[in-house]
């Protein structure tokens, strides 16, 4: 079995090298595989399952002839991309998963998460978090009109690159106590994660034993994607 994991692309019409690396990974590696987990902020931005914008479908299309080719895509939200529902699973036919979940892949419990969750130094981002992920926000931002919701967007962007500028990058990162009782609670040594784009691997004590902690590349430079397999795990860029 062979299972490919990526996160962080934010596919967006400013950024036409990295959709078409994209592109090319779903027509080519990711053909062969067993499965394809999309671990959040595949855009940019997604402003709602009617969002018309060109280079989105275009992306939807491709995800689409992906999984009718039998490949299943499963699809985590990102801390930028939240507001997909059931039109785009039938659009698609990308599966959403629950951020965190834990799989069972070549025969371990892994635990999957977007990341930001770990990220609880960070206090004001949280409360964001809290907030924009609540049904209540979801349903009021899907009821207004698609250009509402574009502003919105560049203002949530706007209002990301300024936290960014202000805030520490060791705030922004995870915190280790917030990891280790992520493995607890589920009960699972080893974790699949985006959101900081710092690609590393480490290793956490935890009551259980040793954990490891796998951390994805973002695609704004290159497209790394992480092969799980019944034989090794190894990152590869995309041809």
């Amino acid at each position: 079995m062979r299972h490919l994991f990526v996160s962080d692309l934010h596919l967006d019409a400013n950024a036409p090298a990295t959709v078409q690396r994209f592109l090319r990974f779903l027509a080519g590696e990711a053909r062969a595989a067993d499965s394809l987990y999309i671990l959040g902020d595949l855009f940019e931005t997604w402003i709602g399952d009617d969002d018309p914008d060109p280079v989105r479908s275009q992306v939807c299309d491709a995800l689409r002839t992906l999984t009718a080719s039998g490949v299943p895509i499963y699809l985590m939200c990102g801390n930028r991309d939240f507001l997909y529902g059931e039109a785009f699973e039938r659009r698609t036919g990308v599966r959403l998963l629950a951020d965190p979940t834990v799989a069972t892949l070549s025969g371990q419990r892994i635990l999957l998460t977007h990341g930001d969750l770990l990220c609880t130094d960070d206090v004001s981002y949280q409360e964001l978090r809290s907030t924009v992920r609540s049904p209540a926000f979801k349903d009021r931002v899907s009821s207004l009109s698609i250009e509402a919701r574009q502003w919105m967007a560049s203002a949530a962007r706007a209002g990301s690159r300024a936290h960014v500028r202000q805030t520490a990058a060791d705030i922004m990162d995870v915190n280790s106590k917030a990891v280790i009782a992520a493995f607890e609670a589920t009960a699972t040594l080893t974790m699949i994660h985006g959101h900081t784009h710092r690609p590393a691997e480490h290793l956490h004590t935890t009551a259980n034993g040793i954990a490891r902690r796998i951390v994805l590349a973002a695609w704004d430079e290159d497209g790394e994607f992480l092969v799980v397999s019944d034989k090794n795990w190894s990152r590869q860029r995309v041809n």
